[in-house]
């Protein structure tokens, strides 16, 4: 599929009311991709770059067929007439790049929503300046130029990881820094615990001995070490995933933890390396659930619909409004926070 083969999106007023509101028909064990798809599709600002065609500047042109085929998506999707559409020329353009997503296996929703904003990253990235607080520290202490890379992935969903990592022989303190879009986090309980535990799990000081010792400059030798992680540049949208499939060898379960998360003001400040601290507050838009075990399973997503705000269970080509309450669940497998609040996207046809 290539971007001439591909008609140019035409935003309009059609069913204002079921925009946004659109099932995607299952084309054998794709309900992994369906869920993510719908999650994506309740980020106002990513549709509305996508539909009002803001996207074809940044597009790279050799390596943009998958940014068009989703952006084509995204239009049928939010402006099209029907109930239900079918993904499968995003799924086939994903293919040609990932063959385990042509395949008619089940697959990881965390895997493909990784492949998925990568590739989108990939295919719209500008550089530019580099003007964060943070990103300047490091980069003159690296003696990096003043450059990065940006899209629309990274000014929604890009944030920024602090390592410290201290020598315990001689105390010497030295920093690295990590980018993510997806945050993994362990569960800390297998009966119930809160999203609050999985994050203090997560950010809490680990020892690295035996054979995860460091390299001590100062020592000269490798050295047990203590290292802790915190937040350095908060994303705008925070997606957790939380590690509820167990792989140790030939050993696999499924960790079936009633997770309590928060749908409003989830406070990611206690998380924050202190000098970038803004005490951004969250709130739940979207969530990819998975029911089943290991060898096999469904996945559905619930999200909330920007124009109504209400709550909507996506289940394949299914779709059914859901009460606020039923938002909970034990098998929520990915969670999809915002610090801002969206509003309907908005036409804009001068690209």
């Amino acid at each position: 599929v290539s971007t001439e083969q591909l008609p140019y999106p035409i935003f309009n007023d059609t069913n204002p009311q079921y925009q946004g509101l659109t099932g995607l028909r299952n084309l054998g064990n794709t309900c992994y991709m369906n869920a993510v798809i719908q999650c994506l599709c309740s980020v106002s600002p990513l549709v509305e770059y996508f539909l009002s065609g803001k996207y074809i500047a940044s597009l790279d042109k050799e390596n943009g067929e998958i940014a068009t085929a989703f952006a084509y998506l995204m239009n049928d999707m939010w402006l099209g007439d029907f109930d239900c559409v079918s993904p499968e020329v995003f799924r086939l353009v994903i293919g040609e790049r990932y063959p385990a997503f042509i395949k008619k296996t089940q697959q990881d929703a965390q895997e493909f929503l990784i492949y998925v904003l990568n590739e989108l990253h990939e295919a719209l990235k500008k550089v530019k300046s580099v003007r964060h607080l943070y990103e300047i520290l490091i980069l003159l202490c690296r003696k990096w130029t003043c450059l990065s890379e940006c899209s629309i992935i990274t000014r929604l969903f890009e944030g920024h990881l602090s390592y410290d990592i201290m020598c315990l022989e001689c105390q010497t303190t030295t920093y690295k820094t990590e980018i993510f879009t997806v945050l993994s986090l362990p569960i800390p309980y297998e009966s119930e615990c809160s999203l609050e535990e999985c994050l203090d799990c997560f950010f809490q000081q680990d020892v690295l001995t035996w054979n995860n010792q460091i390299n001590c400059s100062c020592c000269g030798i490798k050295t047990d070490a203590a290292v802790k992680a915190s937040i350095a540049k908060s994303p705008k949208m925070v997606i957790f995933h939380l590690k509820r499939f167990d792989c140790q060898g030939s050993y696999k379960k499924k960790l079936k933890t009633d997770i309590y998360y928060p749908l409003n003001n989830l406070d990611l400040s206690p998380y924050i390396y202190p000098l970038f601290r803004k005490n951004p507050k969250y709130n739940l838009f979207a969530v990819v659930n998975h029911f089943g075990d290991l060898d096999g399973g469904h996945y559905t997503a619930f999200c909330r619909h920007t124009l109504s705000q209400n709550w909507y269970n996506f289940d394949d080509a299914q779709i059914n409004e859901i009460p606020e309450s039923s938002v909970q669940t034990s098998a929520a497998y990915l969670l999809f926070y915002s610090s801002q609040a969206f509003s309907a996207p908005v036409k804009n046809q001068k690209v």
